[in-house]
């Protein structure tokens, strides 16, 4: 076999070897003991984890800003007189916010569905980038209603791709305990291109008004335009694409990454033969889980729904209109590193339930302190804790994935089935926030706070589910653990020192988290 067959043979290599295997060694001769060996692996493991790290979270983070920024770019555009130039009422603003959610939501479900049969996620997700980039920048040459209504849908269909894509994607790449920091990381994107699109926006709309006979709000869409477009390029050549066929892994990393996935589940992370796309749906809307996952979306992103109407709730608070930007950002900052910090516990503890509704229940204390004062204190402080609620959000589709492990078509549809249609929410939302409702909003504030109550209600019926399937599972371990088996499980724990409870909980195969 040579130098790498004897080094597989007596599994005797460190990261530095694995990674010396790419030029020696074809796939089929990394075998599976070599890359589940006790000594090495985790050594192994770490070096894969933190590449992935390095390249694909950076990237898919800075496309999740730019996608946020691109789709909220309106609300403040709003500020400088977008709305008189188009000749719009108010009405049909709210229009123009919801109008986006008509084809993002329904488009979500068949674009993870082509996601999960595609070779080069890199390429169909790039592609996607660059469409919604050039339309975005499309918009700051509209002149009436119809065309920006129309530049609105078509930001929609490529933007549909990207949030249940990457959730997706990450979900090809990272087991169950490391998702859900990875998701964080991922969603800190939205918390920071509300804040940064804030001061972006502010800046650009504050010194370019007139700028080459320009309006600044136009100016807006056509500069952040222009960076989702660069964005673009870089992902197709940055994002990785599937385990078995990313070219910038070394065969023996390539075989670790698909081996620990289907280690952790306890069977191979693939399709099979009979998995369509169309038996993937099927499976996924057949299942209860799926389905009370689409309504808590929904409730919990019309709870949500502040975030399109954030630029609009801080002008109540009487500054100008840079100075409103600018008030903007800090909450969404704040919450970025909430998200960061929830995410890494839950990953910790593996438990979802409380780390996602719990920031449910500070919103709805936020909006119960601006349903009580017009102070200005008092409103930008519940500004801060409507703000982190999408530390919850951010776990959701994470929990989605946790619930419904395989097959791989399976979670990708209910991934989009959960996200598509709780965006419905957020279409929803584009109409509940009226301006003749404000400044208070209370009426507003009380749709919103009695929807994240439904959210929460919804959340603990899929926990106890959960838990019920976990039990179900342990007593089928309990009844493998008998005569012969359970034999060898009491000379396992003979051998390592351990009491046969630990070895029986070592030996247990997959568990939902809930």
């Amino acid at each position: 076999m040579g130098t790498a067959g004897t080094m597989l043979a007596n599994n005797q290599y460190d990261v530095e070897d694995v990674k010396k295997l790419d030029s020696r060694t074809s796939v089929a001769e990394v075998t599976v003991d070599t890359v589940l060996d006790p000594h090495q692996r985790a050594k192994a493991e770490r070096a894969l984890v933190w590449k992935l790290d390095m390249r694909l979270m950076p990237m898919i983070a800075l496309v999740f800003i730019m996608n946020y920024i691109d789709r909220t770019a309106v609300t403040s555009a709003r500020l400088k007189g977008m709305e008189a130039d188009l000749g719009i009422s108010d009405l049909q603003y709210d229009t123009v916010v919801a109008i986006l959610y008509v084809s993002y939501c329904p488009m979500q479900v068949p674009s993870n569905l082509i996601l999960n049969k595609v070779t080069r996620p890199s390429l169909y997700i790039g592609i996607c980038v660059i469409l919604w980039g050039i339309t975005s920048a499309l918009t700051g040459i509209t002149h009436n209603y119809a065309g920006i209504m129309l530049c609105r849908v078509f930001i929609g269909l490529p933007e549909a791709a990207f949030y249940p894509g990457a959730i997706y994607l990450l979900s090809r790449w990272y087991t169950r305990k490391e998702l859900a920091f990875r998701s964080a990381i991922l969603y800190c994107g939205l918390l920071i291109s509300n804040a940064f699109g804030s001061l972006m926006a502010a800046g650009i709309l504050g010194n370019m008004e007139g700028m080459r006979g320009i309006r600044a709000w136009r100016w807006l869409f056509f500069i952040e335009g222009a960076i989702t477009v660069v964005v673009g390029l870089m992902t197709l050549f940055v994002l990785p694409d599937y385990p078995h066929n990313t070219r910038w892994l070394s065969p023996a990393e390539s075989r670790l990454a698909q081996v620990r996935l289907a280690e952790e589940a306890g069977e191979a992370d693939n399709d099979g033969v009979g998995d369509s796309a169309w038996a993937g749906l099927k499976m996924a809307i057949t299942d209860v889980k799926v389905l009370l996952f689409m309504i808590m979306t929904c409730a919990q992103l019309l709870g949500l729904s502040f975030v399109n109407f954030f630029p609009t709730l801080a002008g109540t608070l009487g500054f100008s209109t840079t100075i409103t930007l600018l008030m903007a950002a800090p909450p969404w900052i704040f919450a970025a590193v909430v998200c960061l910090v929830n995410a890494l516990h839950a990953d910790k503890t593996g438990e979802r339930f409380f780390h996602i509704a719990g920031w449910w229940w500070v919103v709805m204390i936020g909006y119960i302190i601006s349903l009580s004062t017009m102070a200005v204190g008092g409103r930008y402080f519940s500004m801060f804790l409507m703000a982190v609620g999408y530390a919850g959000f951010a776990l959701t589709m994470v929990w989605v994935s946790n619930a419904i492990p395989r097959p791989p078509v399976k979670r990708a549809a209910a991934i989009g089935l959960a996200n598509g249609f709780g965006n419905i929410g957020n279409l929803i939302g584009s109409f509940i926030w009226k301006a003749n409702w404000g400044p208070q909003y209370h009426q507003s504030m009380a749709i919103a706070l009695c929807a994240l109550a439904l959210s929460t209600a919804l959340s603990l019926v899929i926990r106890q589910i959960l838990i019920r399937e976990n039990r179900v599972l342990d007593a089928q371990d309990m009844m493998v653990l008998r005569g012969a088996k359970k034999e060898r499980v009491e000379e396992y724990a003979r051998l390592e020192g351990i009491s046969f409870d630990e070895a029986v909980e070592r030996k247990k195969g997959f568990r939902y988290l809930f």
